[in-house]
């Protein structure tokens, strides 16, 4: 156990100190390299100070947040998705810095070409370094020994989560039950009874031992706990809630009282919340002040022309929480009174002559980036639904109204799966919906990125079921 610990902490200390060189690295070659091209920085002898408040806000940034490669059971988007926060948070920290102390003019390109090359480099390092303990622990290395304690569906599923990827580093030695189990492998050996536990424990070394007993075993589970806490061996209940709640889930404390929440929103958290927005506004941005006048000018001539009536479209749809919001469009249908009623289809006869054009390739979304701007929508989410759809929708399917606890997009996961346009049957909608939810419950930046990357690359080849 101890040899771990230390093993870990040798990790992490190996990580900051590569951490630190890349900083600095990058900073003083960004640092010189502008200087030589004399691109405006004109700092007096300022950089052994500035060296020292870079790797503080650094080391701060680091702590609050901690390392994670470390960790048995981490995803590479995690850790990229860490290293772009701390990296964020640095940049405010330091910026903010320097502007209250006097350290001459630092241009705007220098942040940009310095934060640049580090997140590049620092993304790099940090998924190298994951992949070489990976595979230090597949080869036996930094390995964690295991027992399990239950033989319910639980433990069995436990138990292959912690074998089935050998690069996690877990050694499960067996198990304890009342009864000998067929559900385990048979490289999972069969320990003994509950009550077993403790002598087991006293004459063999165990780092881990997990426990899926219910509270009618207690004589067995307390003095496991109680020996455990006193041999630093790590203890882990864990509740048979598989059966009936087939999702991830998250642990909460009302006050000593354990809460399992049936459903994790990574966007729920404050800080993925402020960096999809900061995303939205960027990109929302970019791309309203960019490309989006000389669409508008073409598109909205064309539309003109082809038929009377305005170049926007406009419609109340359902958004976050429920709430109503405008939402813009190109028109590409005539002017009509069930527009807030009916769904488009394949052949409608309300498209006008533009129509099917700019809806297959989906240039008469683009408008919503003005909803995106102004906080109604995000890029990527949900799809927004008419509110006679919300209404009727939301009687006919399970969790529907589940898709509203977080910003409908303009595009999303559902529909670069194949889900979109229009719903004939009632299937159609339901695996809409399943996609919705499953995207709100395991959102990442890279799974945003992913998902923008797919669909710009339809809209290029064109989409069947845009209609």
């Amino acid at each position: 156990m101890k040899q771990v610990l230390r093993f870990n902490k040798v990790i992490k200390s190996i990580i900051i100190a590569g951490d630190l060189c890349i900083l600095n690295a990058v900073f003083i070659t960004v640092y010189y390299m502008m200087n030589i091209t004399t691109l405006g920085i004109t700092f007096a002898n300022s950089l052994p100070q500035l060296s020292v408040l870079l790797n503080l806000v650094y080391l701060l940034c680091n702590y609050s947040k901690g390392i994670v490669l470390h960790r048995r059971l981490v995803r590479p988007d995690h850790i990229i998705m860490r290293a772009v926060r701390n990296t964020f948070f640095h940049a405010v920290v330091f910026i903010s810095l320097i502007s209250l102390a006097d350290f001459g003019n630092l241009s705007a390109r220098f942040f940009v070409l310095f934060y640049s090359f580090f997140l590049i480099i620092l993304i790099a390092y940090r998924l190298l370094f994951r992949h070489l303990l990976k595979s230090y622990r597949r080869r036996g290395g930094n390995s964690r020994t295991v027992v399990l304690v239950g033989n319910g569906e639980n433990m069995i599923e436990l138990h292959h989560e912690l074998t089935d990827d050998p690069t996690s580093g877990f050694n499960v030695i067996g198990y304890f039950a009342d009864t000998y189990s067929t559900h385990y492998p048979d490289t999972c050996r069969y320990l003994g009874q509950p009550a077993e536990v403790v002598p087991y424990l006293e004459h063999n070394n165990t780092e881990h031992v997990y426990c899926g007993l219910t509270s009618s075993h207690s004589k067995e589970i307390v003095p496991i706990i109680n020996y455990c806490e006193n041999h630093l061996i790590h203890f882990y209940s864990v509740p048979n809630v598989r059966n009936y709640l087939k999702r991830r889930m998250h642990l909460e404390l009302i006050g000593n009282v354990p809460v399992l929440d049936i459903r994790q929103e990574p966007l729920a958290q404050p800080e993925n919340r402020l960096a999809k927005r900061l995303f939205d506004i960027v990109f929302s941005l970019l791309f309203l002040c960019t490309i989006f006048p000389i669409i508008f000018i073409i598109i909205g001539l064309a539309i003109k022309i082809t038929s009377p009536g305005p170049i926007f479209f406009k419609q109340k749809r359902s958004g976050e929480e429920g709430k109503e919001f405008w939402c813009y469009k190109f028109r590409s249908m005539r002017v009509n009174k069930d527009s807030d009623k009916v769904q488009a289809t394949q052949n409608d006869p309300r498209k006008t002559r533009l129509g099917n054009f700019i809806r297959k390739t989906s240039i008469d979304e683009l408008p919503q980036f003005i909803n995106v701007l102004l906080g109604d929508m995000s890029v990527v989410g949900p799809r927004p639904h008419m509110l006679k759809h919300t209404e009727e929708y939301s009687k006919l399917i399970d969790k529907y109204m589940v898709r509203h606890l977080v910003k409908p997009g303009i595009t999303g996961w559902a529909q670069i799966n194949g889900f979109r346009g229009e719903t004939k049957e009632l299937w159609q909608m339901e695996g809409r919906v399943e996609r919705d939810i499953w995207y709100l419950e395991h959102w990442t930046f890279m799974l945003d990125l992913y998902i923008i990357y797919k669909t710009v690359r339809n809209a290029i080849r064109g989409e069947k079921e845009a209609y």
